[in-house]
């Protein structure tokens, strides 16, 4: 089975090939022998019920400096032409985002979308997490500056972080005396106009904070990021490094809790991130990472992983309809 595979994703030219997700899929697609475009969530356009894209046909190697090839652009109908779209576009999750998954929703009957678009919408990383708030620390949704004061006092040491960020950026520890919280929320509360997420500070943190992935609902594998020196923050986005690990008990049940809803959502690559083994923080599901670190350390091919169940999921949908 040839595929055409449309990668609505950044500039190929800004990242990092040594550990980018999204690169390492399409070095397996290729050499599955999929066709590959590459396209921006702006080059989007709809008319009379067409979604289609300016694309370019791109080839792909692991070579630094030269790592890609585009071929001239073409309008791509992603509806008739297209087998797959990869929607790996990093956040923020803003109304660019939503936007791009509202569009794509209106072709996801007849062209896999991973992840599906509208269960990407409607499960934002630190705003879906709460359906499984029994497995999270305690946790605050506030823009409030009292209820922040409140909550401080009684878990003593806090961590508060923008409610759709990524990759770690503004995240801010504040200790018991609560210097700067104020001057924090006041920020905060200019900078955006949603909520923002206070949650007690973990020490676990020092030791990593574990990313597990999961495709189509199965653990695929899990690295441990620990963070720099100095810094709280794991993300290997902002300095952290990786290690090999293997999931506790209490991880296995959280990766089972969450396995069902993620095949009824169609939520295909999934990364969790668990602290101190037992503490859920995020279910990431626009622009999961860590595949290529889990192969470095385990040796697990997680990106075939993922297109073989793209593949299945195409060949039930082009399968003939049985009486």
């Amino acid at each position: 089975m040839t595929l055409t595979v449309a990668v609505q994703m950044d500039p190929l030219a800004g990242i990092n090939i040594a550990g980018d997700s999204t690169f390492a899929l399409m070095l397996s697609a290729q050499a599955r022998g999929h066709r590959l475009f590459h396209y921006g969530a702006e080059d989007l356009n709809w008319s009379d019920g067409r979604l289609w894209a300016k694309a370019h046909p791109v080839t792909v190697q692991r070579v630094v400096g030269d790592h890609f090839r585009f071929d001239e652009p073409v309008s791509l109908d992603l509806g008739e032409q297209a087998d797959v779209v990869l929607m790996r576009q990093d956040p923020p999750f803003d109304l660019g985002y939503i936007t791009a998954t509202h569009l794509l929703e209106r072709i996801a009957d007849r062209t896999l979308v991973v992840n599906d678009p509208a269960s990407v919408r409607n499960a934002p990383e630190k705003m879906w997490v709460l359906d499984y708030a029994r497995f999270m620390p305690p946790t605050l949704i506030t823009r409030s500056l009292d209820e922040a004061r409140a909550f401080l006092a009684r878990h003593r040491e806090v961590v508060v972080k923008p409610l759709h960020g990524n990759g770690g950026k503004a995240i801010f520890k504040v200790g018991s005396d609560g210097a700067n919280l104020s001057a924090l929320i006041e920020v905060f509360n200019q900078t955006w106009r949603e909520p923002h997420m206070i949650q007690a500070f973990l020490p676990a943190v020092a030791k990593g904070d574990k990313r597990i992935v999961l495709v189509d609902g199965e653990v695929a594998g899990a690295i441990n990021r620990l963070p720099g020196e100095g810094e709280i923050r794991s993300n290997l986005a902002v300095g952290g490094s990786a290690e090999k690990t293997e999931l506790t008990a209490r991880e296995r049940e959280i990766c089972a809790a969450l396995a069902p809803e993620l095949k009824a959502r169609g939520l295909i690559f999934v990364g969790i991130d668990v602290i101190g083994g037992e503490w859920l923080t995020e279910i990431n599901v626009t622009s999961p990472t860590g595949i290529v670190a889990i192969e470095k350390f385990d040796g697990t091919d997680v990106a075939g992983m993922i297109w073989d169940v793209v593949e299945a999921k195409v060949g039930e949908r082009n399968a003939p309809a049985t009486r």
